[in-house]
């Protein structure tokens, strides 16, 4: 049975996020599942710390945008809105090139607060990173 309320459109959400930190990043949207949102991001200039090692503050946001984008198509009222609330990451493994994919899946959805882990691995299926996003719903202001 599918979680969402809004089924996720991968193109429109790739348009949304034109001129942003993801997309400035290279943050692709790759597939949705009846529970989880998947995306790639690459292991390039964009993405890693000087010793040339994917930058941890670069998964952190790799994981809030699958997790933010997850849940706001989770809501179940037009007048709200979820906004990231607290995030941590326990970083597992070092990545210096290719690409490290995400998926987010849901643990809690409530009507106040969501809480998402997101797993972020190598392109042969290696931990990278797990990270859990705490989202707020909250009201939507203009």
């Amino acid at each position: 049975m599918s979680i969402w309320t809004r089924q996720p459109d991968l193109q429109l959400i790739t348009k949304h996020a034109n001129h942003t930190a993801a997309s400035t990043l290279g943050i692709e949207y790759t597939e949705v599942g009846d529970d989880f949102l998947r995306g790639r991001m690459p292991v390039d200039h964009r993405t890693v710390q000087p010793y040339g090692i994917l930058h941890g503050g670069a998964s952190v946001l790799f994981a809030e945008t699958l997790g933010s984008i997850a849940a706001n198509h989770c809501l179940h009222q037009d007048n709200k809105v979820a906004v990231g609330l607290d995030i941590n990451a326990n970083h597992i493994r070092p990545v210096a090139k290719g690409w490290v994919i995400g998926t987010a899946t849901a643990l809690h959805i409530g009507s106040t607060t969501q809480v998402w882990e997101i797993r972020i691995e190598t392109e042969q299926g290696k931990t990278v990173c797990i990270s859990r996003l705490t989202m707020a719903v909250v009201p939507k202001t203009a």
